[in-house]
């Protein structure tokens, strides 16, 4: 059986069913394109970019489609070569930039969405080149095919998520005004930036509506978590005290939770904080956060004003949990707004972070990506770069 399939591949003759090699290339094509496709919205106001995703996404999605529907050697040649010349159109985006693209020509550094889907453009081109070489392949069934789907599928939705929230700001910067939203606007037309940085006095002036009673309420908040959180940076400590982690770690932050404080007395406080942030790189855990939320029943209209357009409140409402006492996250609403069963969405209660080293949008920045988040309707997730770190998390 084996030998005739590699005749049938190296002739160049349809199969009756593609080799495994070329389900698992089409099946990884399918997922690049996917992710691309969910960038386009992100990179909107670039329409020369999001023409360059439009045409990127038709590519990788209708040849992973005719892979699968007319498997020939021919068609394995065509996808390498595509999936190739992409994967190498990444690494020049972000070692150079690709001066010919609006929207592309500025060096952004890798980010979770277009890494996954860049690997993924170089998994299809080497299994589709090894077919296209005429190797010795295997006939796929139907139970490798679904499999293949399944795996390649759950690897791709976070980068789908991520892609669709990712912010394109080349030459440009978002400045947070005082009704909590932001505003793009030419970076020279930017306040002069004033890192935030733990080690430092901390200064969060700069913002524009921003009174002084908010910014010393703001201030202070970030002090008394920078010196009070620390006492958390040893997970056993936080899970001894009843924290558990909702599983996310596959995020690269990971959450603990202590669901018994979510209707306690303690409002904002860095010894009873409802949720304790550790960044998870290299199978390590480093405190990095607090996530503070507040009890059932309260809502993005109802948070109180702590620095006015310096901190954003979110929510989760697309999060959908296990049951018991110490739940956990395992996938996102169905298109309908609700959790498969078993799995169950739990109230959303506004929430914040406080991070005690430096960040990229500011010291009360949300997540990006499948972590964000949704802000209160007719905001912007908010990124304070006139107190964000370049190289921050």
């Amino acid at each position: 059986m084996t030998a005739a399939v590699d005749r049938e591949v190296a002739a160049g003759s349809q199969l009756s069913t593609p080799s495994r090699g070329l389900v698992v290339a089409a099946i990884a094509s399918l997922g690049a394109g996917a992710i691309h496709a969910a960038a386009v919205g992100a990179h909107a106001e670039h329409p020369a970019a999001a023409r360059v995703f439009v045409a990127v996404a038709a590519a990788q999605i209708g040849w992973g489609a005719i892979a699968l529907a007319r498997p020939r050697r021919s068609i394995a040649i065509v996808g390498a070569a595509i999936n190739l010349v992409l994967f190498a159109g990444w690494v020049l985006a972000k070692s150079k930039g690709l001066s010919f693209i609006d929207g592309l020509n500025v060096v952004e550094p890798a980010q979770f969405a277009d890494s996954l889907a860049a690997g993924l453009a170089l998994l299809s081109a080497l299994t589709a080149g090894w077919v296209a070489l005429g190797r010795p392949e295997r006939r796929s069934r139907p139970l490798l095919v679904a499999a293949t789907l399944v795996v390649l599928t759950a690897i791709s939705i976070p980068g789908m998520v991520e892609a669709g929230n990712h912010v394109h700001d080349e030459g440009q910067a978002v400045v947070v005004n005082a009704d909590g939203q932001a505003t793009l606007v030419p970076a020279t037309a930017a306040v002069p930036t004033k890192p935030y940085d733990p080690s430092l006095p901390i200064d969060l002036s700069g913002v524009a509506g921003v009174t002084p009673q908010q910014q010393a309420r703001a201030e202070n908040l970030v002090a008394d978590n920078v010196l009070r959180l620390p006492q958390w940076a040893d997970p056993a400590t936080a899970e001894a005290a009843g924290y558990h982690s909702i599983g996310d770690g596959f995020t690269g932050f990971e959450h603990y939770i202590n669901w018994s404080y979510l209707n306690d007395n303690h409002v904002l406080d860095p010894d009873h904080p409802e949720s304790i942030v550790y960044s998870v790189r290299g199978g390590k855990r480093t405190l990095v956060s607090a996530m503070y939320m507040l009890p059932p029943g309260s809502t993005l209209d109802t948070v109180p004003d702590i620095g006015g357009a310096l901190t954003q409140w979110h929510i989760h409402n697309n999060l959908c949990f296990t049951g018991g006492s110490a739940p956990q996250v395992v996938g996102l609403t169905n298109s309908a707004g609700k959790c498969d069963s078993p799995t169950i969405a739990l109230q959303p209660v506004p929430m914040i972070h406080v991070w005690i080293v430096p960040t990229a949008c500011g010291p009360f920045s949300a997540l990006e990506g499948v972590g964000a988040g949704q802000v209160k309707p007719g905001e912007t997730q908010a990124c304070d770069h006139v107190h964000g770190t370049t190289g921050g998390l």
